[in-house]
């Protein structure tokens, strides 16, 4: 594992798998929303996205974890892993729940995480297994057949696999 794309619903725990398996494999860590976000909370023209991504995976060792769909074949056609946490809704809600209760709202600039809590987001997040997981599927069938792809549909199973990579077991 060395360019590892790791993608799934907010709150699904892509900030908090990232920090753990780049420590463990020792891989430079990009949060998308760090780069797609300024210090406002605008984003980047989609042009200027795609490419500060591009150079990103030209690198050859990488861990980013983040959704973007509309730049995810940049991601995926490079990397060798893709970890996909396709967690229940009502799991990634709590994560913003937990999220909020940590950072108390406002953007994390370390890994770039707004912690802003809306409507749209709770909805987005409320169908995101019916909306965007096909959408998310299709890519990945389509742009990385050649990766290992690592679905994890609870956070028992995610953590399970990060603590075999860690420990070597």
């Amino acid at each position: 594992m060395e360019r590892i794309a790791i993608i799934g619903c907010g709150g699904s725990g892509k900030s908090t798998i990232a920090k753990r398996l780049g420590r463990a494999l020792n891989l430079p860590i990009t949060h998308l929303d760090a780069v797609y976000y300024d210090e406002n909370w605008q984003p980047l023209p989609q042009d200027q996205f795609a490419a500060r991504q591009e150079k990103l995976v030209a690198a050859e060792r990488w861990l980013i974890e983040g959704n973007h769909a509309s730049t995810l074949p940049i991601r995926l056609a490079a990397a060798d892993t893709v970890i996909f946490l396709d967690l229940p809704a009502m799991t990634c809600l709590w994560g913003i729940v937990q999220r909020r209760l940590r950072y108390r709202g406002g953007q994390h600039h370390q890994d770039g995480v707004f912690d802003r809590i809306t409507w749209s987001f709770v909805r987005y997040i409320i169908g995101y297994r019916k909306q965007m997981r096909p959408k998310v599927t299709a890519l990945t069938q389509q742009h990385a057949p050649h990766a290992r792809l690592l679905t994890f549909t609870s956070r028992q199973q995610a953590n399970k696999f990060v603590t075999e990579v860690t420990t070597g077991a």
